[in-house]
């Protein structure tokens, strides 16, 4: 009878040692970490991703491109996010880029600010000093107060670079996120600032530069000038683990495009 009993006992205890191995090894974590302006499509793909495959968890670390491309390349997170497009040297140092979406930066003021429509090189002497006051470029007579983001940002890197105004721009305020420059320029009359049109753009106004507003079917077309990629940073020599990979694949697939698009973004995959 002890004996039979003894048996039992070890054949119940195996079996909760197989579900107990079974219930880890059904749960898996997918690490992203990068772009501020990329958040509300991870966070829309990392939902839908998970509510379809419950054993998965995708993780998501608003640090900045530049942070999340170094995070990549020295392997502490799955996948980097950058709103913008890898440099070579970074590609070269052992990253591949993948476009997941396109993105507009939208030139946003203060909702009081009459302004509507810039050129490129009115937007470029608004943040470099050239143009210092509103009444300049039609506005108000009020001094610009130019608001952008922190260096290593994407957005900022995108802005500077298309604008040609790297390294002149003269900022009153280098914020850390996207969020932060709405805000700013939302409290601002005088503010003028940058954000992706991926982003919550109601408690300010953006403009349209050289009469085209940013909107899906204008970054797409190409019309409207101020874009830039949003980018998955991986190890090019070091494979992702399964669950990783296959949420690559389901966030440059035809299947996210829609998702893509309802967050704001402009979907590469048809």
């Amino acid at each position: 009878m002890k004996k039979l009993t003894m048996i039992m006992l070890v054949a119940v205890l195996s079996m909760a040692a197989v579900f107990a191995s079974g219930a880890k090894e059904s749960t898996a974590t997918v690490s992203t970490d990068g772009s501020t302006s990329m958040e509300a499509v991870i966070l829309s793909l990392a939902e839908q991703y998970m509510n379809d495959n419950p054993g998965v968890n995708i993780t998501y670390n608003p640090t900045g491109s530049g942070t999340g491309i170094t995070a990549a390349l020295e392997g502490r997170c799955d996948i980097g996010l950058s709103s913008r497009a890898l440099k070579d040297s970074e590609v070269s140092s052992g990253l591949t880029q993948t476009i997941v979406a396109l993105d507009g930066i939208c030139i946003i003021v203060n909702k009081d600010n009459p302004v509507a429509d810039l050129s490129i090189e009115q937007i470029a002497g608004l943040f470099d000093g050239t143009v210092k006051n509103w009444s300049e470029v039609g506005g108000a007579d009020a001094p610009v107060v130019a608001i952008g983001r922190e260096a290593g940002s994407g957005t900022r890197d995108g802005f500077e670079s298309i604008t040609g105004t790297e390294d002149v721009c003269v900022y009153s305020q280098e914020l850390t996120s996207t969020g932060a420059v709405i805000t700013a320029v939302s409290q601002n009359p005088g503010a003028i600032g940058y954000a992706s049109l991926a982003s919550n753009l109601d408690s300010v106004k953006p403009l349209t530069v050289e009469g085209v507003s940013a909107s899906e079917e204008t970054v797409k077309s190409g019309e409207y000038k101020i874009q830039r990629p949003f980018v998955f940073a991986t190890l090019t020599d070091t494979p992702l683990s399964d669950a990783a990979q296959a949420f690559f694949d389901y966030a440059v697939s035809a299947d996210a495009a829609s998702i893509i698009a309802g967050a704001g973004a402009v979907p590469v995959a048809e």
